[in-house]
């Protein structure tokens, strides 16, 4: 959040009456600001100006940085008045802009990241870009202000090539855009085999993860990694994915007092985190660690989605039931003051015991093992609290326990960091899965409640049932226009999740009605694959169709694993042809570049094995029929469904019925079925033995 130094009275820009929280950082900019819309297009069309574009978010601490360095600079903010028009993006709010956008200047400079700084021809179409410049040159960058005088002398002399040159970039991106599905790379086990064979040598076998520093925790890449291991018998697989969850388990990048996990990791061990936490990191990370904990059995990963859980819900949640965005790594000024300790800070608060219990075990120095570079003035002998020495007496457990009680009741005296409390439909899809999935694993109802309170407020306030149109985002009473493939396909995902877990037929009926209008919205039935922004949307110089699973998976990936699953419920064979075929779009990508897409492939891994459909019969809702839904989620099969006999599912699940007056369970693969069980001992043996 933005430090405001002065007392003088400042004048607010357009960016005031905008309900992005990042937009309304930069309210008070000298900066005269646009939202992106018609009004600042009409103004460079007619001034004949180029467009500064900037996208970042509101937790981003780079953008604060550059906010500081930059766009508070009177002088500055003179220069960018006189010669730009500027514009502010959310790039939360509109991830279809902040996609086109980027894939330019990932194309053009070979790196991408937040803040980005674009320029633009009146006509929005890129000729130069980056990401954070500084206000001074240094390493390798130039000075903002020199870039800007650079940018206008030749936007000023040479502005014909310029426009020239953005014309040619975006045919380029446009041709890049078109994709079509090909019989040339067809889909096959042996193409999971290579690509859990690239992990393997991407994996760090000292420090668990991917590659080298800054780490991130890829859930995407876990989630594929776990579900190969478990069908193919591949302990290798396995064992990385529980080492890497113990790994960022002990580090910094997890919370150790609060719960929740850091968006990443400046460091390759885990240690020192970007310490932003992301809303849709931790229901990510929340469905690795539930499927490690049923792949394994290991409590340690049910503590930690307790914990992370804990957090969302004690911290990240709206009253009426939505989740927040994110909390920032700055509070005060100062990147991870919050979440860091002084040795002195904790000899003042804990007992002599603890003290030397909570020392060890956290791996406290008077030097500390944290200081912020981009700070001019960092704060001494900071550290970030990891687990160094995990092994504990039972006497020592108790005195970290109470050392922990009390460092958390002090931190909530601290200034909090800002939190990002805008609502998005498609985080929030995320987050609502992973209440579910935990719901039934761990079977603490306390998790489908806020699930079910969750869904209840964005069908409230962010789906239009007579449009059968699902917005985006939700602030201060008022929700956006903006429809995108990513809030179709996430919330798709989280609503089958909590249908399998209580198999209501009107959650199912739901998510019939959300595939549906995604169908409709955004497919392209012709080459196959979903556009990420909808037919109607204006001001876009190319519609793309997201083909990288990143931080976030790809809308199409998860799109296609949500089509899958449905079908498979519902015995819809147009909802399989969509899914197939966007697989068939995407199968040379998968052959050429497999790490691009992991959370794509788990749906061809879903696609290509055995799907066990797993139908109760019968009333889940207590007894008998819940302790049979229970079983059900312990055992970790990633390819299976939940399904009932109730409501849109197909005619064969329909048929089947329960035994005797009780609830009872059918083990089927497609239309073959083992003989019922109605007990959950049988049915954990059935699920075992054929798992």
């Amino acid at each position: 959040m933005t430090q405001q130094t002065s007392h003088k009275p400042r004048k607010a820009n357009r960016l005031a009456g905008e309900k992005s929280p990042y937009l309304l950082q930069h309210q008070y900019n000298p900066v005269d600001w646009f939202p992106w819309g018609d009004e600042a297009f009409a103004k460079a069309q007619f001034e004949k100006k180029p467009i500064f574009l900037s996208i970042g978010y509101s937790t981003c601490h780079w953008c604060h940085v550059m906010e500081r360095e930059s766009f508070e600079n009177e002088e500055t903010a003179h220069y960018l008045n006189e010669h730009f028009v500027s514009i502010k993006i959310d790039r939360e709010e509109r991830p279809d802009l902040d996609r086109i956008y980027m894939t330019f200047v990932q194309a053009t400079t070979g790196q991408g990241g937040w803040p980005m700084s674009l320029f633009l021809t009146p006509d929005l179409k890129p000729f130069f870009g980056g990401t954070y410049f500084p206000p001074t040159s240094r390493s390798g960058l130039p000075a903002f202000t020199d870039l800007l005088k650079q940018i206008q002398q030749v936007w000023t002399t040479r502005r014909d090539d310029l426009q020239r040159s953005a014309e040619t970039i975006v045919q380029q991106l446009q041709e890049a855009a078109q994709q079509q599905a090909t019989d040339e790379s067809p889909l096959s086990q042996a193409l999971l085999g290579v690509a859990a064979n690239g992990l393997k040598r991407a994996y760090d076998s000292q420090n668990g993860g991917f590659g080298q520093a800054p780490k991130f925790p890829h859930p995407s890449q876990l989630l594929f990694l776990l579900g190969y291991g478990a069908e193919q018998g591949d302990e290798e697989a396995l064992q990385i994915v529980l080492n890497t969850c113990d790994k960022m388990a002990n580090g910094g990048i997890f919370d150790q007092l609060g719960g929740g996990f850091s968006r990443y990791a400046t460091d390759e061990k885990w240690l020192v985190p970007h310490f932003e936490k992301m809303l849709y990191d931790n229901a990510l990370l929340t469905h690795v660690y539930l499927e490690a904990f049923q792949a394994s059995g290991n409590s340690r990963y049910a503590e930690i989605v307790r914990a992370t859980l804990n957090y969302l819900l004690r911290d990240m949640t709206a009253p009426a039931g939505g989740f927040y965005s994110a909390e920032d790594a700055d509070s005060e000024g100062k990147e991870g003051k919050f979440y860091c300790w002084t040795l002195a800070e904790m000899s003042d608060l804990l007992s002599p015991a603890e003290l030397k219990v909570a020392v060890r075990y956290f791996g406290v120095t008077s030097e500390g093992n944290f200081i912020d570079h981009s700070d001019p003035d960092p704060l001494p002998g900071q550290n970030v609290l990891s687990v160094v020495s995990p092994f504990l007496t039972e006497a020592d457990g108790k005195l970290l326990a109470s050392a922990k009680e009390k460092m958390f009741d002090a931190r909530t005296h601290r200034t909090r960091p800002h939190r990002d409390d805008k609502i998005l439909s498609s985080w929030n899809g995320l987050m609502l899965g992973a209440l579910a999935q935990a719901y039934g694993v761990l079977g603490d109802k306390i998790y489908l409640d806020a699930a079910q309170n969750n869904l209840a407020f964005l069908r409230h306030h962010l789906w239009d049932s007579s449009s059968q149109t699902l917005y985006h985002r939700w602030r201060e009473g008022a929700r956006d226009s903006v429809q995108l493939l990513s809030a179709y396909a996430f919330l798709l995902s989280g609503v089958i999740n909590l249908y399998e877990v209580t198999l209501e037929p009107d959650t199912l009926n739901f998510a019939v009605e959300l595939a549906d209008a995604m169908l409709d919205k955004f497919f392209d039935p012709e080459n196959g694959g979903f556009w990420q922004s909808g037919k109607e949307s204006r001001n876009l110089i190319l519609r793309t169709k997201d083909d990288y699973d990143g931080a976030e998976p790809s809308g199409n990936s998860v799109a296609t694993i949500g089509l899958l699953k449905l079908a498979e419920i519902t015995g819809r064979d147009d909802l399989m042809k969509a899914a197939e075929k966007t697989l068939r779009l995407y199968a040379k990508r998968l052959q050429e570049q497999p790490e691009a897409l992991p959370h794509l492939l788990i749906a061809a891994m879903r696609a290509l094995g055995k799907r066990h459909r797993i139908v109760i019969a019968g009333d889940v809702k207590s007894g008998v029929g819940l302790e049979l839904l229970r079983a059900a989620h312990a055992v970790y099969h990633p390819s299976q469904v939940m399904l009932g006999t109730a409501g849109p599912v197909d005619s064969f699940a329909r048929s089947l019925s329960a035994r005797d007056g009780n609830p009872a369970t059918y083990v089927c693969e497609g239309t073959t079925c083992r003989l019922p069980v109605t007990s959950a001992a049988a049915l954990r043996s059935s699920l075992m033995a054929g798992a």
